[in-house]
């Protein structure tokens, strides 16, 4: 310590132009030497640290090891020659303020004395930039998750109005098509409804003309000629007439079946009568003749209905000259009606839109029909829980099938 007090000038001429503070410590760990920068650095006067322990620089708890990391620093350091930059460590102010330091430690021997030349780096500065640093990374850590989960949620809600709008242009496109298809259909149904009622009506006033005109007796055969054909354009109306209002009581679900118990071959009997009059020149029905015991549960007005439809279409759509077979049988519970004719048959291509509305095959264009008359059947047979289906070839004609439930009234087998 004398041997700095005796060069004091020198060393604090070098000391003070080093903005760091110094420290000169020898092996027993007291100062020999301060700057003034390091008198500042800890709050001490000029001087004062001379003779002092070191210790008093450092904080609990680093102090507890202290002069066993200095003794070993000097046995490994002393023949290096070279600065040792420590860690980061704490300092201890005067006013007991601890606050964060990094040392720089250099190990050399004056006039045979060990001694450590120690530059001090205050880092309060530093570390609250650090920290200061670090709260901002932090907040801008939170803020990006935060502004992350929000823009997550608008991307989500964002997908959900897409998707929102996407089905209401689906819907709105579903509602237009349906709407240009329903104009097709009421464009359709008019030229329907005038195509069929002005034939028929035409033929009832062309007959009812000219019955006028057959006035004596012997022109009765004339007359009875031309009241059937009246009779039979009638029927055909009346038909029509019904079959339109079936759509409509169908559409607005307000038919209601009514279960009754009836004879099958009576109903068979009376639609077959009323074809009778449609027929074409040499065209025959081959009524069934195993019904006559055979008692139905079903809705007798509805079942007229199918069975009509079926025979009309068969009368229709065969030629002169041919046959139409009527059969029924009984398989489990349920009775099975097979209407077969030798017709036109229908187009491949056509067969699976035969019970759509208003749809007439290609081969039926000119023959008269509104379309609509399988399309309601069907619809009455499944909810009867029942089901129809064909077969059919083009030139070679079609069988139609329709399965019921028999019943709780049948009682007889057929045979």
């Amino acid at each position: 310590m004398r041997v700095f007090a005796k060069n004091n000038y020198i060393f604090n001429l070098l000391s003070e132009a080093v903005s760091e503070g110094i420290l000169v410590v020898d092996r027993a760990q007291i100062i020999v030497a301060t700057n003034n920068n390091a008198n500042i650095m800890f709050g001490y006067e000029r001087d004062e640290l001379i003779g002092q322990s070191v210790a008093v620089l450092v904080p609990y708890p680093h102090n507890k090891d202290h002069d066993r990391h200095v003794e070993t620093f000097f046995d490994t350091h002393k023949s290096s020659g070279k600065m040792m930059v420590d860690r980061l460590l704490f300092g201890l102010r005067k006013n007991q303020e601890k606050f964060p330091v990094q040392i720089g430690l250099y190990p050399f021997s004056y006039e045979g004395i060990d001694y450590v030349f120690t530059l001090i780096f205050d880092k309060t500065e530093i570390s609250k930039r650090d920290s200061q640093i670090k709260d901002l990374n932090d907040h801008l850590e939170k803020k990006i998750k935060t502004r992350t989960l929000e823009l997550r949620e608008t991307v989500a809600m964002l997908k959900k109005e897409i998707k929102k709008r996407e089905e209401a242009e689906t819907k709105m496109k579903i509602a237009l098509q349906r709407e240009r298809e329903l104009s097709e259909l009421r464009t359709k149904f008019l030229s329907l409804v005038s195509h069929e009622f002005k034939t028929p009506l035409s033929g009832i006033l062309t007959s009812a003309t000219l019955v006028g005109k057959y006035k004596d007796t012997d022109d009765q055969e004339r007359r009875d000629k031309h009241l059937t054909t009246i009779i039979g354009e009638v029927r055909h109306l009346n038909g029509i007439l019904t079959d339109f209002l079936s759509i409509e009581r169908l559409e607005k679900g307000k038919e209601i079946y009514n279960y009754t118990k009836f004879s099958l071959s009576k109903v068979v009997n009376e639609v077959v009568y009323n074809a009778n009059m449609l027929l074409k020149n040499g065209q025959k029905i081959n009524y069934p003749h195993n019904i006559d015991e055979v008692v139905l549960y079903q809705d007798e007005k509805i079942f007229t209905l199918i069975l009509t439809n079926l025979i009309y279409n068969s009368i229709k759509y065969a030629p002169e000259d041919s046959e139409i077979d009527i059969s029924f049988e009984i398989v489990g519970d349920m009775i099975i009606l097979k209407i077969k004719d030798y017709g036109i048959g229908i187009p491949e291509k056509d067969q699976k839109h035969i019970f759509e509305r208003y749809f007439r095959a290609e081969n039926a264009l000119l023959n008269q029909g509104t379309g609509i008359g399988l399309n309601i059947i069907k619809e009455h047979i499944e909810n009867l829980e029942g089901k129809i289906y064909f077969k059919s070839k083009e030139h070679m004609g079609t069988t139609f099938t329709v399965e019921l439930p028999k019943g709780e009234g049948i009682h007889l087998e057929l045979n």
